[in-house]
């Protein structure tokens, strides 16, 4: 397989109004191009950049990580061969997906089955526990579902508070979402599965976090934000932002 991700990989940010480049450390380089990855993720990498992605959240070869909603657990295989056999990764998916759709369950259990340094965690979003002393929590396209109007209100911040009580001083909270118009409103999670920048900055500032930077990495300038993301005509295209957020201390 040939290296997915260059050495000096361009990672373009915003930080106080500068643009500043990271490099793809060697480490999650080798994570992507693991030979053990399934095909399909693969595919997946050109749009999804998670070389350059996941090299914003200071991952460190034996460092303890949680994938926050793990999906099918694309993020959770590059994180688990990232950190190697002396981290952990913890993954997450919560009761309220797995009783949505068994196939949730069925992901997580298959993919703790198969890494050994690979955790898995199953409960509500109202009663996650995740271990303290945690390096990195990272949610992909998942933060607008704690709006979901199924859930109690408090989900989203309870759900912030149970992170920041988990990451260690200095720890990262990395969130990478769908982007909805400015002054949208939390209702966006629901109808169109978005969120507005400003009330994720919002409501993880509150929790106690403070915000270090802002990438357009995955910005899609052809999506006008009204549309629904899994719309066909969006779906795979949408404009989405990261918000990097670090623990104080």
């Amino acid at each position: 397989m040939r290296l997915m991700v260059p050495l000096f990989a361009a990672l373009s940010v915003s930080f106080a109004g500068a643009a500043v480049a990271a490099e793809v450390p060697a480490h999650i380089q080798a994570a992507l191009a693991d030979k053990a990855r399934p095909a399909e993720d693969v595919a997946r990498d050109a749009a999804r950049k998670p070389g350059e992605l996941l090299a914003m959240g200071d991952i460190k070869v034996g460092g303890k990580v949680a994938d926050f909603v793990i999906g099918g657990g694309y993020f959770t295989r590059i994180l688990s061969a990232a950190v190697g056999p002396t981290g952990t990764v913890y993954a997450y998916q919560p009761a309220e997906f797995i009783g949505y759709d068994k196939s949730y369950g069925e992901n997580l259990k298959k993919i703790a089955a198969a890494l050994p340094n690979v955790k898995p965690i199953d409960t509500s979003f109202q009663t996650v526990d995740l271990p303290d002393g945690l390096d990195l929590v990272l949610t992909v396209q998942n933060y607008h579902d704690f709006f979901l109007k199924p859930f109690p209100a408090d989900t989203a911040t309870k759900v912030n508070a149970e992170i920041f009580k988990s990451l260690k001083p200095g720890g990262v909270y990395l969130i990478v979402d769908h982007e909805a118009l400015p002054g949208a409103g939390l209702g966006v999670g629901d109808s169109l599965h978005r969120i507005d920048i400003a009330d994720v900055k919002k409501g993880v500032e509150a929790a106690g976090f403070k915000f270090v930077e802002e990438s357009q990495l995955l910005h899609a300038p052809g999506d006008p934000h009204t549309a629904n993301v899994f719309d066909p005509a969006i779906r795979g295209k949408t404009d989405q932002f990261i918000l990097k957020f670090k623990k104080p201390g």
